[in-house]
């Protein structure tokens, strides 16, 4: 027996409606399609006209006494490769990058993070940490073994995690102080990546053999990190160089893990009311950027640029390497070479050249602290392992991947608030306080100035003598106040505390918020000079022209582009739902008329139009569910 589909379509006919079917699709459907689509869904409306004439007698298959079975069979073919057509465009919409490879490679990662989370589970778990949630109850010595097994299950989990801990222990607004100080201890170790993989990386990146570009190249590593590893060389001119070389494969995995990341955060800000008041995946997605960031060198580059250009005056006895950025790319730092010792080793050096230490280790303040309330750019990890004693004696800075950046406005607030603290005001301090954080919409005024008034008593007032701690103890006010500090200040606390230690061990007895208090009076003193003045003055006009010109110019505001395009998309969605609802009525009102022309003997003319109107209906139908699916959500 000939079936239905044979019949309606021979072979050249399915080549002309898969062409008519890629043509009338934007208008069917709204959408543009591809070739394999037009011939899947010429496929998928053949099968189904196949099923049809499989099931059905025999005698309708006459032309001259089944018009209306031919017509129904059209119409069934058009309604499954349309349905055919909306299942893949909601499923892979039109031009979604990669096409069906997309979907492998989405298939691929979802479960390469489904493996993922599962092998971090098992590590939480074997460190018992199933129990985050009660940690606030757990008290001082809870948290103390708590952050221990945090610990080693961040530095087990890998680098991400690592960086993570890393962050966090410069947030003593957000946890406990136990905690805080077993995450600054975080550490990993990792060994070297092998020589072939290293030397294939700058290759590629240098674009040309290690051999051409370098005189000599010590395969040996001078540094190993997680991220990546320095070696020694040498330029063909003689000058001797460091290059950073990011490790082959590390780039997959710190996007893996922070997908994970930035996931977690989202879910927890959902469930948790507080974590939505921290703002936790503002935080994450911050940590994110952060670190990815610090995979691309360039960036590196550009930061050692700027510290280098407020390298005047006092902080003239720092430097920091030259970069050759002809040498250099997103994976690859070509740097000069600074010859010196690290500053944990160098107190015997000092002593033997018989330098002074406490002028260095105020040059040293004074610069970081430049850096912060002047320049905008600072070295956020002044470790000792960060700092050598060159040979000239002067001090040298390294490793530029974490550096922090303040805006003009958080470089005054910070100011005004070192300036606060130098002052004892508690009114001062408390004002210039909520110029730096972010204040819930509820908070008490009152139980803020009064926990305030007692930090100034207990730190600032005559005969206290200020120490580091005062700083966490003002986090701790802030957290009890509902205070969240934005991660620029988080930055600054993270290089403060990392630079007192690096301070003591240059030299001991260092009395680092004195000098503090030295830099920043000096430094309001220098603010009142008039040329400073006038300076300062000049940067608020600028700033302020952009917003005198608007209001001189006094446009009409008109609403964005999406917002005016908005209605019409709806107004089309509600049209066509009117249209396929009114021909759906019309076929069936048109199904129960008798009488009227006859096609064939047993088929009148309206029951023909009737089930075109239905198969019209059901289109619009796939066309408006199609839309609604598609339209963005909106909050």
């Amino acid at each position: 027996m000939v079936t239905a589909s044979a019949y309606v379509f021979g072979p050249l006919a399915l080549v002309v409606y898969a062409l008519l079917l890629r043509l009338v699709a934007p208008t069917l459907l709204g959408v543009r399609i591809g070739v394999l689509r037009a011939v899947l869904g010429t496929a998928v409306g053949t099968a189904a006209a196949s099923i049809l004439g499989r099931i059905t007698p025999a005698g309708v298959h006459d032309p001259l006494t089944g018009v209306t079975f031919l017509s129904l069979t059209f119409g069934l073919i058009v309604l499954s490769s349309m349905a055919f057509l909306v299942v893949c465009e909601l499923l892979l919409p039109t031009g979604a990058a990669g096409g069906p490879l997309a979907v492998l490679r989405a298939t691929r990662s979802r479960l390469a993070r489904i493996r993922r989370y599962l092998r971090l589970a098992m590590i939480f778990l074997r460190h018992r940490l199933g129990g985050v949630v009660l940690i606030e109850r757990a008290g001082p010595d809870g948290a103390a073994r708590f952050g221990h097994s945090l610990r080693l299950a961040l530095e087990e989990a890998g680098v991400v995690f690592v960086k993570l801990g890393q962050v966090l222990s410069t947030r003593p607004d957000l946890l406990p102080c136990q905690l805080v100080a077993e995450l600054s201890s975080l550490q990993t170790q990792v060994p070297a990546a092998p020589w072939p993989l290293i030397a294939a990386q700058l290759t590629e990146e240098l674009g040309a053999p290690v051999e051409d570009v370098f005189a000599e190249f010590d395969p040996e590593p001078l540094a190993a990190a997680s991220i990546a590893q320095v070696h020694v060389a040498r330029l063909h001119d003689g000058t001797e160089v460091v290059v950073k070389v990011q490790r082959p494969d590390i780039e997959p995995i710190v996007d893996r893990d922070l997908d994970i990341i930035c996931r977690w955060a989202s879910r927890w800000q959902r469930r948790d009311g507080m974590l939505r008041d921290i703002g936790v995946r503002d935080l994450a997605e911050g940590f994110a950027t952060a670190l990815r960031e610090e995979l691309d060198f360039r960036v590196e580059a550009r930061n050692i640029a700027s510290v280098a250009e407020s390298m005047t005056g006092e902080s003239a006895r720092i430097t920091v390497p030259t970069v050759y950025p002809e040498l250099s790319g997103p994976k690859v730092l070509v740097m000069q070479r600074l010859h010196g010792v690290p500053l944990g080793e160098a107190g015997p050096v000092l002593d033997a050249r018989g330098l002074p230490r406490v002028p260095q280790a105020r040059t040293l303040l004074d610069t970081v602290l430049r850096q912060i309330t002047v320049d905008g750019v600072f070295h956020a990890d002044p470790h000792p392992g960060n700092i050598l004693l060159l040979t000239d004696n002067r001090l040298g800075l390294l490793d530029f991947g974490s550096v922090g950046r303040l805006n003009p406005a958080q470089r005054q607030g910070i100011g005004r608030l070192l300036f606060a603290v130098d002052s004892g005001d508690p009114e001062q301090l408390c004002t210039a306080l909520l110029a730096v954080v972010e204040a819930p919409e509820d908070l008490d005024r009152a139980r803020l100035q009064r926990a305030v008034t007692a930090f100034v008593g207990r730190h600032l007032a005559p005969g206290a003598t200020p120490d580091l701690a005062m700083f966490a103890d003002l986090f701790r006010l802030m957290a009890g106040n509902r205070l969240s500090a934005p991660p620029a200040l988080g930055a600054v606390f993270r290089a403060v505390t990392t630079l007192e230690g690096t301070l003591r061990q240059l030299a001991p007895g260092f009395d680092l918020v004195a000098e503090a208090r030295r830099f920043i009076g000096g430094q309001f003193l220098g603010n009142l000079l008039p040329a400073t003045i006038a300076r300062t003055a000049g940067r608020q006009l600028l700033s302020l022209a952009p917003r005198l010109l608007e209001l001189l110019e006094d446009k009409p505001q008109q609403a964005p582009e999406p917002a005016r395009r908005t209605p019409t998309g709806a107004m089309n969605q509600v049209l066509l739902s009117v249209l396929g609802g009114t021909t759906g009525i019309m076929a069936t009102l048109l199904l129960g008329v008798h009488g009227g022309p006859m096609v064939t003997a047993s088929t009148g003319l309206y029951q023909v139009i009737a089930y075109n109107l239905l198969v019209v209906s059901a289109g619009v139908g796939l066309r408006v569910l199609l839309g609604v699916l598609r339209a963005p959500s909106r909050a």
